[in-house]
């Protein structure tokens, strides 16, 4: 069993299918390729979902380093494997990887079971038999597809041995003060789980827009690595009796699980949209080059408090509120007028949870070049988004600390605040009032 993003042993339906072949040899490929673009919060987490999965495996786990398809086909002639049984892969690297893998198996057999999706992508399509480019009308047909319920736990489910090399060394644990971070691991993805449904889920609706509270459901990270199925969440999801306010958290959650369903369907029916613009309408855009304003952004020094809390807290804890993400790729596009791939790939690079359809397609949907319906001239104001989804200024004050004697809304506007700048904080890279102009220019040039 070649685990990937899967890193489980419930609702499994490709380690059940690899037990009813026999004896299962559990194995994690660490592949360099994928290793070099995670950077050390992401790789933490993976490490820290390994070593669960070692402990649920009673130790069996086999970990080796290098390219998959030198890899298994050697482990696989080492234990005299007949099959690799593997979740099946929906990203262009994976799709393109599992393909090398398969051919270097030869007679041993690649048999892909399931997907890191509720409903696999690719099997959801319109009246015509197209895919869906637009996300409502995809949801009420998600809904309308279905998914199985959870797989059941092999019940004969007995593990092989083979030597395994040891896990690289944590890259936080080198540094002084480790940040906080979630647990990730299966038994720590359904605790979060419980407790989102028990305490959060009433106020989810509208709590989810406030990245100064705890309103999310911190899941992100726990399907990025398969310590849980999406499947088994959309089951928890029915059968309870719920107030109103819990029905309209349901409602939410399940839309915002079947968005994550709906980008990973979009980049496996067209690949290349994972790193070019979905749509062709703004191909002739003129966009900047990443300079010191790029940098700017980068370290949460554009003198725009609410872009800045945002992008210190990826680097400290590798996740971003979704309404701070927005903003801050609305920045980087709207006001500093560069390629959605730049912040992208930082993002991707930094994000514990970065996933590449999910992450660039959520890009595409703020620059205006992917699937959303509303394009290029939505431009987020970094102030009024400060002042309406972090009201009290406490989101900003936990991530800037240059700026924590300052009260209330002022936060969000230091240059209009007596001694706003005494601590440190940097002015503004740019106007956003100018820049909001230039890009609707830019904007009206690209569409004539």
């Amino acid at each position: 069993m070649w685990f990937r993003r899967d890193l489980r042993l419930h609702d499994h339906p490709a380690l059940a299918a690899a037990a009813t072949d026999g004896p299962v040899l559990p194995v994690f490929v660490l592949d360099p390729a994928l290793l070099a673009t995670a950077g050390p919060v992401r790789t933490h987490c993976l490490f820290e979902a390994l070593g669960a999965l070692h402990g649920a495996t009673d130790g069996a786990l086999v970990l080796r380093t290098g390219r998959p398809s030198e890899v298994l086909p050697a482990l696989a002639r080492e234990v005299g494997a007949d099959s690799v049984h593997v979740s099946a892969e929906t990203t262009p690297y994976g799709r393109r990887r599992d393909e090398r893998v398969e051919q270097a198996l030869g007679e041993v057999e690649l048999v892909r079971t399931g997907s890191p999706y509720a409903v696999t992508p690719g099997r959801v399509r319109n009246g015509s038999g197209d895919a869906y480019q637009v996300f409502s009308p995809f949801y009420r047909a998600w809904q309308q597809h279905g998914w199985r319920d959870p797989a059941d736990l092999p019940r004969d489910l007995a593990w092989a041995r083979a030597d395994s090399e040891e896990l690289p060394e944590d890259p936080l644990d080198r540094l002084a003060e480790r940040p906080e971070l979630p647990v990730v691991t299966e038994a720590a993805a359904r605790k979060r789980y419980a407790h989102f449904f028990d305490a959060l889920l009433s106020g989810y609706s509208t709590d989810r827009d406030r990245p100064d509270l705890d309103g999310t459901s911190q899941l992100s990270v726990q399907l990025k690595y398969g310590t849980v199925h999406p499947r088994t969440l959309l089951a928890g999801l029915t059968g309870r009796g719920l107030t109103e306010e819990a029905a309209a958290g349901v409602e939410r959650f399940r839309t915002e699980l079947s968005w994550r369903e709906f980008y990973a369907d979009v980049v496996w029916n067209q690949p290349s949209s994972a790193w070019s613009d979905l749509k062709p309408a703004l191909a002739s855009m003129v966009y900047d080059e990443p300079g010191a304003d790029f940098e700017a952004w980068q370290a949460g020094r554009t003198g725009y408090p609410m872009v800045d809390a945002g992008m210190r807290q990826l680097l400290a804890i590798g996740w971003v509120h979704n309404r701070v993400r927005m903003l801050t790729a609305s920045f980087l596009v709207k006001d500093l007028h560069l390629h959605w791939s730049h912040g992208a790939r930082h993002f991707l690079h930094h994000l514990r949870d970065g996933d590449v359809a999910s992450n660039n397609h959520g890009w595409q949907w703020v620059a205006g070049t992917g699937t959303d319906a509303s394009p290029y001239f939505r431009v987020f104001n970094p102030v009024t988004q400060g002042q309406k989804f972090d009201p009290a200024g406490d989101y900003v004050r936990r991530w800037v600390p240059e700026l924590r004697h300052l009260p209330g809304k002022k936060v969000q506007e230091p240059w209009t605040a007596e001694g706003g700048y005494d601590h440190g904080y940097p002015e503004r890279v740019v106007d956003h009032a100018e820049e909001r102009l230039e890009a609707l220019r830019r904007y009206e040039a690209a569409r004539r």
